[in-house]
């Protein structure tokens, strides 16, 4: 996708490092970058999460797809390119916030291998840590909570990712997520033990 540059700018650094605000918050700034079919559990697990993470004093916040497209978002549709887009943009957010300190969750199906790649490339080594919310496409249309893959199978909802626009898999994903046989608290319990593990809280 082609985009206009901006000419003339300078970033301009601050005297607060990254490190100076993980040291006041106790935490580490990371992105978990959750990744999976519409349906699989990505928003449900991020926001258990994070309600979970300040029950133990973290602090967090979740980029919800969904949500996203309510504002910042709004003017991109589904087409390849407003996928890669989407996904661009996210990935610029989600760079500031871990940058603030704060352990910064997204749930977007986030299709294609290289926009991940790109967000990854944003970020130092370990700081972006791709969860794959694995999901049957069969026990995804079984439970199907918004309708959305019978109208996709019926054509009624063009570019959907899973029946009639394509889903990436994760190669080396940091954590995978089983959903069809584990339960949301297993989820969780799973990624607050990747944290702790990484020394991230």
């Amino acid at each position: 996708m082609e985009r206009k540059k901006s000419e003339n700018v300078v970033w301009h650094a601050g005297k607060v490092k990254k490190e100076d605000r993980e040291k006041l918050l106790g935490q580490k700034g990371v992105i978990l970058w959750f990744t999976g079919l519409s349906g699989s559990g990505k928003s449900t697990i991020a926001h258990d999460l994070e309600e979970r993470l300040l029950k133990m004093g973290k602090l967090s916040y979740v980029l919800d797809g969904d949500n996203i497209r309510h504002g910042l978002n709004g003017d991109l549709g589904f087409s390849p390119e407003d996928r890669e887009e989407n996904i661009r943009r996210i990935g610029e957010v989600a760079k500031l916030f871990s940058d603030l300190g704060i352990i910064t969750m997204t749930a977007f199906i986030s299709p294609y291998k290289k926009d991940r790649q790109r967000v990854r490339e944003l970020v130092k080594d370990g700081e972006f840590i791709e969860i794959y919310v694995k999901c049957p496409l069969d026990e995804l249309k079984n439970r199907d909570p918004k309708g959305m893959y019978e109208k996709a199978l019926k054509g009624e909802i063009k570019n959907f990712t899973g029946v009639s626009a394509p889903y990436e898999e994760p190669e080396n994903p940091e954590l995978i997520l089983n959903t069809d046989v584990e339960s949301i608290e297993e989820s969780v319990e799973k990624v607050i033990e990747y944290l702790k593990n990484n020394n991230i809280i």
